[in-house]
């Protein structure tokens, strides 16, 4: 593997160690609080469960809006500097490239702040969780990221893009769902998408770690033809089966 191969493994590392197993936690502990509040209701304010539990998934939940917000921005400055703008940088891209730049930074900012906005700042943190989904969407549509606009049903961009920005949405309207049954529901029924959409993440980003080739191999890979799924044999490949056919062996040595 060289460094390009190397450095594209960083994503999905990062999203199989760290970011799923925050969901299953979150998950778990988002169960556990609904459990408690209906046991409570029926028990007269009762329940076996610990109150720490909502305590934890509140918690839990702030670190995977960060850990999907910071994966996303990773997957996408990968694509950018490796196939975009960075990758033939001329003095005619300069602007464009410093543009980018300064959109992560914003974006960065602003989810930094959007964790820092006091729960009372409710337009303060509509500003800042707007600016945030802003920043991913204008970097998602830069030269170099592969979006499969073709099939945007089962595209891991657009799954992933949504996810995050849903993410955004539950961190942002966290303070209120203490204040108002309908921003509950409204946060119960935007993870649950969320859940689903990260079920296809998994799906989606397993059939891209197949479909991807390792950068040694992008130019022979790139002669295939895509829509009968057939690759062309190289010379190499050919003057090795006549050498061996030559000398009276069968061609097909994987069978033996």
């Amino acid at each position: 593997m060289n460094f390009i191969d190397v450095m594209a493994l960083i994503h999905p590392a990062l999203a199989v160690a760290v970011v799923f197993p925050i969901i299953g936690m979150v998950v778990n502990f988002a169960w556990q609080t609904r459990q408690r509040r209906l046991q409570t209701a029926e028990a007269g304010g009762k329940s076996k469960i610990p109150p720490v539990v909502g305590q934890e998934h509140v918690k839990l939940g702030r670190w995977l809006t960060g850990s999907v917000v910071g994966v996303t921005l990773i997957a996408l400055a990968y694509s950018i500097y490796f196939k975009g703008v960075f990758k033939d940088l001329t003095p005619e891209k300069t602007p464009q490239a410093i543009f980018i730049i300064l959109i992560f930074l914003a974006t960065l900012a602003s989810l930094f702040f959007l964790y820092r906005a006091k729960p009372p700042q409710k337009l303060w943190r509509g500003v800042f969780a707007v600016l945030t989904g802003m920043g991913i969407i204008i970097l998602g549509f830069q030269e170099g990221v592969f979006r499969r606009g073709y099939e945007w049903q089962v595209s891991h961009y657009y799954y992933g893009v949504t996810a995050a920005l849903l993410m955004i949405l539950s961190l942002a309207i966290v303070p209120d769902i203490y204040k108002n049954k309908n921003w509950r529901i409204a946060h119960i029924v935007l993870n649950c998408v969320a859940l689903v959409l990260f079920f296809g993440q998994g799906l989606t980003g397993a059939r891209d770690l197949l479909e991807i080739p390792l950068s040694w191999q992008l130019e022979y890979v790139n002669k295939c033809d895509w829509k009968n799924k057939v690759c062309p044999t190289s010379q190499s490949q050919q003057s090795i089966n006549y050498s061996v056919a030559s000398q009276g062996f069968p061609l097909d040595l994987g069978h033996h």
